[in-house]
């Protein structure tokens, strides 16, 4: 076993927040090393989760914009679509992230080891590498950011080649039919709207009574719609009993004693933390049944100087929020001051069209008695959304009765997650510039969809004027 000591900080996972630790740790001047299980960085953001789902969904979006395009409809059939086609050229994504992000280390001078971490004790990280070799690593700082990975429950068979979860559908070597998706929460929700942008038969099971009901639920019910609408089945507040696989398909059955037959299956309810096998009792910590370690206002776990950040952590378990915890977490540990919180986090989800929010919903305003209104601005009457002819969604601006301060902001629709950030940015200011009169006073390029804001602020002091 070969010894290396004198690291100031060992990071073991090299999602988006172990790669920000260790960026912000090393222009901090502390030595850095990094440990990946994989043979190359990016953590499953890059690999399985984030980025290739994101990439398959502009995919398919191009397929179902050439449908609605008179100049390209019939030039390109959906249901002949490959699902193997579209992986591939999501592999290409993948291929330039990764190079990217193995820049940063380089220029970043942090040491890369590649294979499997193991905590043997304070301070000190085993890595056992691809070829059997062994280091021992001594810091005075751990910080564990392994992220998450789909859960499975014992009975179900995921070895089975019809039963996929959201990292083995991109190995899925066969375009099916029709296909269930159990769980309907934001994975499922998105690879429910691929699946139907690819013309296969979708039924969507939710275990609960609405689609994402953490969303305003204007938003939830305008996405229940559109999916309904683009053909799929969604069933609410359904649970499984048992789910049969054979050559030909998948059965799930219901508690509730329906029973629907698929080509395949994709479990999308829930993921776990990546704890197993990490070491984490060496250090007197445990993992919730979720696989998830808790930390305090530094990021810091019941370990001295042992840290956690990203989805090992739980909530929010977005790749933007993971990002900013390693690196104020990182910033916290140069500095040795105060660790800045994770706030006002936008929420996107690449539904198709997608889904974006910031700030408060009508629910939580409505039980917190605050006066609020709201403006709406619905993309079929803007210019640039009749020009792309992308015409479903809305921007919703909720707002302060009498001082127009902007409470939330909520869309549906194209270009919601980009275009979220502009409410998200005056939300931010100071009062009195974080109202309504910011949009309304503020000239916006035209024709864009960043004009709703003008429109819907508009709408809302209408509604206060009268």
């Amino acid at each position: 076993m070969d010894i290396s000591s004198g690291w100031d900080l060992v990071i073991i996972g090299s999602g988006p927040a172990g790669e920000a630790a260790a960026m912000q740790a090393a222009k901090g001047g502390l030595r850095v090393a990094m440990i990946e299980s994989q043979n190359r960085v990016g953590g499953n953001c890059t690999h399985w989760g984030t980025i290739p789902s994101k990439a398959l969904r502009h995919q398919v979006r191009q397929v179902i914009r050439s449908q609605r395009n008179p100049l390209l409809r019939g030039l390109i059939n959906p249901r002949q679509v490959q699902w193997q086609d579209l992986i591939r050229r999501s592999g290409e994504v993948i291929d330039s992230q990764v190079q990217v992000r193995t820049d940063f280390y380089i220029r970043n001078r942090v040491r890369l080891f590649s294979g499997l971490g193991y905590i043997q004790g304070p301070g000190e990280v085993r890595v056992d590498d691809p070829v059997g070799r062994q280091w021992l690593l001594r810091t005075r700082n751990i910080l564990i950011a392994t992220g998450s990975r789909p859960y499975h429950p014992a009975d179900v068979d995921f070895d089975h080649p019809r039963i996929y979860d959201s990292d083995t559908i991109l190995n899925m070597a066969h375009t099916p039919r029709n296909i269930i998706v159990y769980g309907a929460g934001v994975i499922g929700c998105e690879y429910g709207c691929m699946f139907t942008g690819l013309g296969m038969r979708v039924d969507l099971v939710n275990n609960r009574q609405h689609l994402l009901d953490f969303l305003d639920t204007e938003i939830s019910d305008a996405l229940s719609y559109h999916l309904r609408d683009e053909g799929a089945t969604i069933r609410h507040s359904e649970e499984y009993s048992r789910i049969i696989a054979d050559d030909d398909g998948v059965t799930l059955e219901l508690r509730s004693g329906k029973r629907l037959r698929a080509d395949a299956l994709l479990w999308c309810n829930g993921r776990s933390g990546n704890t197993q096998d990490l070491g984490i009792e060496n250090l007197g910590l445990e993992a919730n049944s979720r696989g998830q370690l808790s930390v305090d206002e530094r990021y810091c776990t019941a370990a001295e100087n042992v840290y956690a950040v990203g989805d090992v952590v739980g909530w929010p378990s977005l790749a933007s929020a993971s990002y900013d915890q390693g690196r104020f977490c990182a910033e916290g540990i140069v500095t040795g001051g105060p660790v800045k919180q994770v706030e006002n986090v936008p929420t996107g989800i690449y539904t198709i069209p997608g889904i974006s929010s910031v700030g408060q919903t009508e629910q939580e305003l409505t039980e917190s008695k605050v006066p609020y209104e709201v403006g709406q601005a619905f993309f079929k009457n803007l210019a640039r959304a009749q020009i792309t002819g992308e015409r479903v969604g809305m921007l919703k601006i909720l707002f302060h009765r009498e001082t127009l301060a902007v409470l939330g902001i909520h869309c549906f629709g194209y270009q919601a997650m980009e275009i979220v950030h502009v409410g998200q940015a005056v939300m931010r200011q100071p009062a009195p510039n974080n109202t309504l009169h910011y949009f309304v006073d503020t000239t916006f390029n035209y024709p864009t969809m960043a004009e709703a804001y003008r429109v819907a602020a508009i709408n809302g002091v209408n509604r206060v004027r009268r």
